[in-house]
């Protein structure tokens, strides 16, 4: 049985492209690390594209379906005062929502870093659940990366020290 898909799932799905080769631990490790931090992470490194064109499309759909049940309820009230004002809210109304596709963009591509970051924790980390141990295994990889852990051993590195606290 298929979990039901909410409207960000469809969303996601529609805007980027996934790709089906495993993300690399260290990658992984980077990426979860950037995540924690609240830096963006690039999205070669975790599999994904944003596919521009369906993007815009989808944001145009969401500003049309907010902005016409608005600009109906209010059209009256603003057919009756002064122009000078229409064209000021307009303008605001337009700077508005060209600003807020950068904002969408921006939410859309930390839901889908994190579902990927999540996606391969679960694969290269099965015992240990993303939310318990996210920060821990980050405070070990950068201790691994000063005490210049190879990228064979890192794994092995992880794994030793997970198990000894």
């Amino acid at each position: 049985m298929e979990k039901e898909k909410t409207l960000t799932d469809k969303i996601i799905n529609y805007i980027y492209i996934l790709s089906k080769q495993p993300i690399l631990l260290r990658d992984l490790l980077e990426a979860n690390r950037q995540f924690n931090e609240g830096m963006h992470v690039d999205p070669a490194k975790l599999g994904f594209r944003l596919k521009l064109g369906r993007a815009y499309l989808v944001y145009i759909l969401i500003v049309l379906a907010i902005l016409v049940p608005i600009s109906t309820i209010l059209h009256y009230p603003l057919a009756n005062i002064d122009p000078h004002i229409s064209i000021l809210g307009a303008m605001i109304i337009t700077a508005i929502i060209f600003m807020g596709f950068n904002f969408f963009r921006s939410k859309m591509r930390d839901i889908i870093s994190y579902r990927q970051i999540k996606k391969s924790w679960q694969l290269r980390f099965p015992y240990f659940p993303y939310h318990e141990y996210n920060k821990k295994i980050e405070e070990i990889y950068l201790q691994a990366l000063k005490n210049e852990v190879s990228k064979k051993d890192l794994e092995k590195y992880i794994l030793d020290n997970l198990v000894e606290d």
